[in-house]
């Protein structure tokens, strides 16, 4: 009944072509406004304006303690903003998917996003340096260049893009209402979180959605390099597939490539170092015959069977007899 299961799912005929999200017009408004927006929150912690000034009002109210009954279960959820566990979920399901729909593109799509969240969230978290509420040493302080790395949120940027992912690779208008709408909240949850449990101010959180929308955003500027990469892996499991199937194919009986007779075990004095090759049907007559002959001369038989020395076993346990026993 498994096998059967598997193969049924195999015999699936290919969806239809899936529509690829191109940058339009209003997608690159949407990002270059949120760049914007990105730059803003930026700037306002530089500067420590009323931004900062907020993120300590929520840092000294300590939500923690005020709702203390919540604790353990957002301990548990903003797992979901982990960068490890969710990228193996997510990597799960997109993987299956690629093996129902033949393709490649939802694990291309996931490594791609991952990549730019890494490279651009690590590299603004190193460059400014700000430290967590839990380390913060001045009160009204931005808390930057200070050897932290909690700016802009990991967690909540990650929850953005891993989860919002589900809805970029949609393949119904349906299918993406209803993934935007649960990865929104999803990610929106994580964030709230951090700033509840103490470790992320809340301007952190707040850079770490924009940051993760302009990954999303930015997604199908990169949707011909993932497609030529698609190819070309593809390419390279068809030459692979064609090597193997050629590596296991019988000669046929009329191929003008040499055949390797093995040679057999030579006695002493015989030169073991000549192989002997024969010519399978090359178009003019020979045959395996001359294979044959060949092989008979290169190991010709120098005692008669009957000039051989017979071999009688030892340790006998029968006495010998000189005369025939009478019979009684």
């Amino acid at each position: 009944m498994r096998t059967d299961i598997f193969a049924r799912l195999d015999r699936e005929p290919e969806p239809p072509k899936i529509e690829i999200p191109r940058m339009s017009r209003t997608r690159a408004t949407l990002f270059g406004g949120t760049l914007v927006f990105y730059l803003a929150v930026v700037v306002a912690v530089l500067v420590s304006s009323w931004l900062v000034t907020l993120d300590w009002k929520i840092m000294l109210f300590r939500p923690y303690q005020q709702w203390q009954q919540l604790h353990a279960f957002l301990d548990y959820f903003v797992v979901l903003g982990q960068r490890g566990p969710t990228a193996v979920m997510i990597a799960a399901w997109l993987g299956w998917r690629s093996w129902r729909q033949h393709t490649l593109r939802p694990l291309l799509v996931l490594g791609t996003a991952l990549l730019l969240l890494n490279v651009t969230v690590g590299a603004v978290k190193l460059g400014l340096g700000r430290l967590g509420p839990h380390y913060a040493t001045q009160i009204g302080s931005a808390e930057l260049f200070a050897g932290g790395d909690i700016f802009p949120s990991g967690h909540t940027a990650n929850a953005v893009v891993t989860w919002g992912i589900l809805a970029y690779l949609a393949t119904t208008p349906r299918a993406r209402r209803y993934l935007s709408i649960g990865s929104s909240v999803v990610a929106l949850g994580v964030g709230a979180t951090t700033v509840y449990l103490g470790t992320h101010w809340l301007s952190d959180v707040l850079l770490g959605w924009v940051a993760g929308l302009l990954i999303l955003l930015a997604l199908p500027w990169f949707e011909p390099t993932i497609a030529r990469t698609e190819a070309a892996v593809f390419a390279v499991r068809e030459q692979w597939r064609a090597r193997r199937r050629a590596a296991v194919a019988p000669v046929p009986a009329d191929s003008p490539w040499p055949v390797i007779v093995p040679q057999l075990p030579a006695k002493d004095g015989e030169d073991t170092g000549r192989s002997t090759v024969g010519t399978a049907h090359s178009g003019r007559g020979t045959s395996g015959r001359n294979s044959t002959a060949q092989l008979t001369q290169s190991r010709p038989h120098t005692t008669a069977r009957s000039e051989r020395t017979p071999i009688t076993p030892a340790g006998s346990r029968r006495p010998p007899r000189s005369r025939p026993m009478a019979g009684g």
